[in-house]
Parts: C-alpha cells; structure tokens; sequence
C-alpha cells in the first residue's frame, strides 16, 4: 500500500526513535541517569517554545492538570528507561519498552473496567512470552535482571502515559500541553537527583551534543506525532511504531551488539504480539464465537408471543 506523507513521516520518526537507544546508552558513560533524561527534555521544551512562541497563548488550568499529569508519567518512563539501559543492551531496552502497547488495554482493564478484546488477549500472551526470552534466552525463566525490571517498569509508566493522552486530547491544546508535560518530566527528574544521590556531571562535548541532539529528536517527535497523528489512525500509527524496536534491533547490531537467537525470537514475539493487539477479531471468529454464545440473554418465548400479539 501507498504511504501518505504524514504516515512517512511516522516511519521516518520510528527509525530516529530506535536509534536514540543506542545514544542513550553510550551517553550514560558520561553522566548519571536522571541528569540525562532532565537536560534532555528541558532542551526539547525550549525548542518547542522556541518554534511556536507566536502562536502559544496562556494555557488554561486543564491544559497545566494534564500536562503535569502527562509530563510524571513520562518523567517517570524514561527516568525508569534510562536506568535500565545501564546494565542491560540498548536492543533489549527496546523491546522490553516495546511492551507499552499491550499493557495499554491490560491496564484499562485494571483501572478503567474496560476489558481488553480477544485480540488484545492474544497480544498479551504473545508479548509476555517474547519478553520472557528477551530477559533471560538461556534458562528462559522469570529471573530477570534488575535492568529488565527497571525496563518493564518504565513500559508500564508509558503505557499509562498514553491513557492519560486519550482522556485529556480532546479538551487540550496539544502544543501548550507538550511543552507542560516536557518541561514537568525535565523539573521531576532534575528534583529526585539529589534523594537519589546523583551528582552533576562534569562537563563533556559528547554529553553536551549527545543531550542537545536527542532534545531536539524529542522535539522533532512530539512535534511530527501530534501533526501526523490527526489524519493517521491509532491503530495505524500504532502499526507504524512496531518497527521502533526493530531498527533499535538494527541499529544495536551494526553497533556490534549481539543478542541470542532466542531473545531475537522473543523480540519477534513483543512485535507480533504488539501488532496482533491491535487488529479486530477476524469476522469469521467472530461470527463462531457468536454461535458458541450462551443464549441465555434471549428473552422468554411467552413474553415474545405476546409481543407478536401486540403488533398484530
């Protein structure tokens, strides 16, 4: 099928969003986590406002609620991220993160009472298994790293991001809000550095480039998602952001990192899981689930003659 150009674009932003794993995990040779993910976001919040000063305007008291809602929940998802990356691959993190997209109705369940679909059950199970292999390929067991959990959590935190997105998105201003939620997320983690014992680093070119390069990445994404994401549907877009932890995956392995067979394997399983999540029941399992269906919610036959009765 044709691509439209905001779908390409979405494309374009995923390969730039797998790569910034990588960069992540070798700028964390240069300073702590939680310093990192603060400049990080404070250089794309001063981009944004920078490229849209002029038309802004005040936010309003519910755009600054969500925002601040928003902005923890990422604060929190990559500050989680990022910790992660220090012991485990750049490719792993990727598809550990990956996870957010099952998790989304799993959690809406939990909270909302809203049950997943049988489709979303089916992603759920798949993408469970591929992260058992992922974690742990050689005794494919629960035993994971502490990595691996920072990493499971941060998919959480960003899969209740992006239930927070879907309650405010039609009462916000999506650029004021943006720039809230960035700025919020850079405040939180420049704020538990000091409880956490993180210093400053001292200062270095490749921290200084890496920090502004993926601010503005973040920028270029929040922007490209938010103008793309008007006419692309979730469900496409979300099939668009399956190949996140693919080019993670790529880019990782040019850069020398190898994973096991059956970790790759496991991260197909994340991706397809993902992707089955987010599909409709098929209309042929459909119609057999609605055969096998009790029919115990048909109405009593006295009660239908009568009603035959009636109308004739």
């Amino acid at each position: 099928m044709r691509l439209t150009r905001q779908e390409l674009l979405l494309v374009f932003i995923t390969m730039i969003w797998g790569g910034t794993f990588l960069a992540i995990h070798h700028a964390l040779a240069y300073t702590g986590p939680l310093f990192f993910v603060g400049a990080r976001f404070l250089v794309a919040a001063l981009l944004l406002t920078t490229l849209t000063f002029r038309t802004l305007g005040r936010p309003t008291r519910n755009e600054l609620v969500a925002g601040s809602l928003i902005g923890t929940a990422i604060g929190a998802g990559y500050a989680l991220q990022t910790i992660g990356l220090q012991t485990i691959p750049s490719s792993t993190s990727a598809f550990i993160t990956a996870l957010y997209v099952p998790l989304v109705p799993l959690l809406q369940w939990l909270f909302l009472r809203r049950p997943p679909s049988l489709m979303a059950c089916i992603g759920i199970a798949l993408a469970f298994v591929g992260l058992i292999l992922v974690a742990n390929p050689d005794g494919a067991s629960l035993s994971f790293g502490a990595g691996e959990y920072w990493t499971l959590a941060s998919a959480v935190a960003i899969a209740i991001e992006i239930i927070l997105i879907s309650a405010f998105s039609s009462r916000v201003e999506a650029k004021r809000v943006t720039i809230i939620q960035l700025l919020v997320a850079a405040l939180l983690a420049f704020m538990v550095m000091w409880p956490a014992g993180e210093k400053v680093p001292s200062f270095s070119w490749t921290l200084a480039i890496t920090v502004v390069a993926l601010g503005a990445a973040s920028a270029l994404i929040q922007f490209g998602m938010n103008w793309a994401q008007k006419t692309v549907s979730p469900t496409r877009a979300t099939v668009i952001y399956t190949g996140e932890p693919v080019w993670a995956g790529l880019i990782g392995r040019i850069a020398g990192e190898r994973l096991p067979l059956l970790a790759l394997f496991g991260g197909l399983l994340i991706v397809l899981g993902v992707l089955v999540s987010e599909l409709p029941v098929p209309a042929r399992l459909r119609t057999l689930l609605d055969r096998r269906r009790p029919q115990a919610d048909e109405p009593p036959a006295a009660p239908v003659a009568h009603r035959q009765d009636h109308q004739s």
